[in-house]
């Protein structure tokens, strides 16, 4: 397991636009959710590839003024 600044490392390494001080914000398991789908983002293309969404996430999110 990579501790939180690893994690934040690997994350800024993938999306070098993401603040440091932003990605300080969120929990572990949250950084480590977000890594995953930045590798899947960047690996495999086609029809083997895919992501499953967690079951904890929400499909569709709106943001209300």
């Amino acid at each position: 397991m990579m501790t939180k600044n690893e994690l934040i490392d690997e994350i800024r390494r993938l999306n070098h636009t993401a603040p440091s001080d932003f990605l300080s914000t969120f929990a572990e398991t949250d950084l480590q959710t977000y890594l995953e789908r930045l590798h899947r983002l960047f690996g495999q293309r086609g029809r083997r590839s895919g992501w499953i969404r967690p079951g904890d996430t929400h499909a569709v999110v709106t943001l209300q003024h």
